[in-house]
């Protein structure tokens, strides 16, 4: 069933996320609820509070007497983390640098599952049991095709916006990113993101224009070659970023331009190292 979720969404919380629903689903119907988010039978979708609200166009049916079209109302609602141990998740977060600053850069750390496990925790939604699931349809299955076509379409959106997870879970991206903030390492790695942030100043032309300026006279050669003062004889190494390649992982793992399934800044990694061990020969 893992293999289907897979053809679903490109990432790897959005795998996982299905592989929940896809442990106990019933086939055929997940395979029928797999093509409504793309097929225009889900006419409504909101996430609010936690809470996954739909509207799914379902199927006409003469042999149960159903001759109009029907429109269920479809919920998903995610049983949300306390607020105390949201407390003990974001600290533990705030103090591993890996896990913090890929937050702060708007990414989803591929080892966050593992923090949330030390604390007794499940991030992603792992079984039914994270959830509670309700349609108005008449189909008696657990899940129906139209809770699962909702649920396919919460995964879509998680692609395009991990975040929403911690919506789901009941603490907002922004809540999130203030919480982390209160941190040294965050407040740290805040600032260096701030200075990274520069407004686009307008410019008359983008080439180098000519000027004259005046010639300084110069009394011997040795001075024209050599310059008036001596060259320091130390330089200062310029300290460390403490993220590295900040633009870079500003995209995220699937910018706009990226068509591959796997990440683009692991892509990357993986390309910088190969060019520098290359360099090293």
């Amino acid at each position: 069933m893992s293999t289907s979720g897979n053809k679903v969404s490109r990432t790897w919380w959005g795998q996982n996320f299905i592989a929940a629903l896809e442990k106990s689903g019933d086939s055929g119907r997940l395979s029928r609820g797999r093509a409504y988010p793309n097929n225009g039978k889900i006419t409504r979708f909101e996430i609010k509070d936690g809470k996954v609200d739909a509207r799914v166009r379902g199927s006409i049916n003469p042999y149960f007497g159903v001759h109009k079209e029907p429109l269920y109302i479809t919920t998903i609602e995610f049983h949300p983390i306390s607020a105390a141990k949201w407390s003990a998740a974001i600290a533990l977060i705030a103090s591993k640098a890996s896990l913090i600053s890929r937050l702060l850069l708007n990414e989803i750390p591929d080892n966050i599952e593992q923090s949330f496990s030390s604390l007794g925790l499940n991030f992603l939604p792992s079984s039914e049991k994270d959830f509670k699931a309700e349609c108005s349809c008449p189909d008696w299955g657990d899940p129906c095709k139209h809770i699962a076509g909702v649920y396919y379409k919460v995964a879509a959106e998680l692609d395009r916006d991990p975040f929403l997870l911690f919506e789901l879970r009941g603490l907002s991206h922004q809540d999130l990113l203030k919480e982390l903030a209160k941190s040294p390492l965050g407040q740290a790695l805040s600032a260096e993101l701030q200075t990274q942030a520069r407004s686009p100043v307008p410019v008359i032309s983008y080439h180098t224009r000519p000027t004259t300026v005046p010639t300084v006279p110069v009394a011997t050669l040795r001075d024209f070659w050599q310059g008036t003062r001596r060259l320091p004889q130390t330089i200062e190494p310029i300290p460390p970023a403490l993220v590295a390649a900040i633009p870079l992982k500003k995209q995220g793992d699937f910018p706009a331009f990226w068509h591959r399934n796997n990440s683009f800044i692991d892509a990357a990694e993986t390309l910088y190292e190969q060019v520098r061990a290359k360099g090293q020969l």
